[in-house]
């Protein structure tokens, strides 16, 4: 989003209230909820499928160490989004519905209910200028979050995470 040089000047730019609230923002990392990484962790699992095949509940949790029941409902919230197929049967399970690279991070947090609101329910005070700022600055960030997490494919983090396996000399076992 920001380099180094930019974020410097934003942050000298800034208002004592304007950087009050976007420095924070800036300098908060971002954290997924146990459902948006679990969600995540399982779709991951399933796109190391040999031909994306089916996969049990069960063989995901244990691999990924998940709860099988929290898992399940997850997965079910994917299938009505689209994103995975069930099957039934002793060889049934979960498979993804599309290609790794068709899938994003946006689609999996949405799918498992993932809201990223910058300040819901929040409408500036027309006398206040700061109040303006912040809120067409957080407008803004959010847009260029939402931007971000719609253009990271599970593709694109497999990726990530075989390639950091792969730095720290780990086998090809994967747990996220």
């Amino acid at each position: 989003m920001f380099d180094a040089a930019q974020l410097n000047l934003v942050k000298l730019l800034a208002s004592t209230y304007f950087s009050r609230v976007f420095v924070t923002f800036l300098d908060a990392k971002m954290k997924l909820t146990t459902r948006g990484h679990y969600s995540v962790k399982a779709l991951l699992d399933l796109s190391l499928q040999p031909g994306f095949g089916p996969t049990s509940v069960k063989a995901i949790a244990q691999r990924q160490d998940l709860p099988a029941p929290y898992l399940e409902k997850l997965l079910i919230e994917m299938r009505r989004a689209g994103l995975v197929h069930s099957m039934r049967g002793a060889q049934g399970g979960y498979q993804l519905a599309r290609p790794p690279a068709q899938i994003s991070l946006g689609q999996i947090l949405e799918a498992v209910g993932e809201a990223i609101e910058p300040l819901p329910h929040h409408f500036p005070d027309d006398s206040q200028a700061e109040d303006w700022v912040t809120f067409t600055l957080w407008n803004r960030l959010h847009q260029k979050l939402k931007e971000a997490l719609y253009s990271i494919s599970l593709e694109d983090l497999y990726f990530d995470a075989r390639s950091w396996q792969a730095s720290q000399g780990q086998s090809s076992s994967f747990v996220v």
